[in-house]
């Protein structure tokens, strides 16, 4: 397994967690598998009424889907399978109130799950950054979906400045993506602290009000969603010159164990 999840029924709260430390959370077919089946699950768990989602150790909340994952394509370009589209809450229907608890790295594919929050919480070491465009690779849906959260600006920033420059807990703040920041390693306990307060009121009107909030973002997300497959498919390079990319990145001067899109940090990245 991993995924961990954790029912508090004492508070009607769980937690989800990302559980492959290792690999810096990144997500497999596996991991993308167990997700979906766990907010399936708690759409009809009466006795969890808000939930947070975090990721395991204190490098990374995730890193977006995990390099070594090869997911066969169809040839036409008006057609891609993309196995994070249905990693979220909100694609399988949970209308739950979700909080993201953030530490360490959060890149690319990990958008898919903060999107879909109702809020971030992030701790002082937490980072965030797309690095698609570094590997030859168009940012489709993940600046869509940080589009709801943030200035227009920012997004088109992080989303072309790729692997070169990271956000920290402090900018993102500043910029909407993220709703408070705590002292390091205390990012999910002020996540649960949410999750308690909400969980306690009357479960009608929180998901009521989740769904309102939604209802006004959900029609330019979906006329936005509906083009992403044709620009992913046109303007990507090839996933085999992608990989050649990625792999001279991880061998360059300073590169290690880390993670960016699932693979190794760049050597010469910037912070703001």
């Amino acid at each position: 397994m991993s995924l961990r999840t954790e029912v508090h029924k004492d508070t009607g709260v769980a937690v989800v967690t990302l559980d492959r430390p290792s690999r810096h959370n990144a997500i497999d077919l596996e991991t993308a598998g167990e997700l979906a089946a766990s907010w399936q699950e708690f759409r009809f768990d009466d006795s969890v009424r808000a939930l947070v989602i975090t990721g395991a150790g204190t490098k990374a909340f995730c890193t977006g889907i995990d390099r070594s994952t090869e997911v066969p394509q169809p040839a036409s370009p008006y057609s891609t399978d993309d196995p994070l589209l249905t990693i979220g809450p909100k694609a399988n229907d949970l209308w739950k109130p979700v909080i993201a608890a953030v530490n360490g790295m959060a890149c690319g594919g990990a958008f898919y799950l903060l999107g879909e929050a109702e809020f971030v919480v992030a701790d002082e070491t937490a980072t965030f950054f797309d690095p698609h465009t570094t590997y030859g690779m168009v940012s489709a849906y993940e600046p869509i979906l940080m589009a709801q959260r943030m200035p227009i600006g920012e997004v088109a920033r992080m989303a072309l400045m790729g692997t070169a420059e990271r956000i920290s807990a402090r900018r993102a703040y500043e910029t909407g993506l993220v709703s408070q920041v705590t002292a390091p390693g205390e990012a999910l306990d002020a996540g649960l602290e949410c999750a308690r307060v909400i969980a306690s009121y009357p479960t009608e009107a929180v998901q009521g009000t989740v769904r309102a909030v939604w209802a006004a973002k959900e029609a330019a997300r979906a006329h936005a969603f509906a083009q992403a497959p044709h620009l992913i498919a046109l303007g990507s390079l090839p996933p085999e010159r992608q990989a050649e990319l990625f792999a001279a990145r991880r061998s360059g001067p300073g590169s290690g164990s880390g993670a960016g899109a699932g693979g190794g940090p760049d050597p010469g990245h910037r912070f703001r």
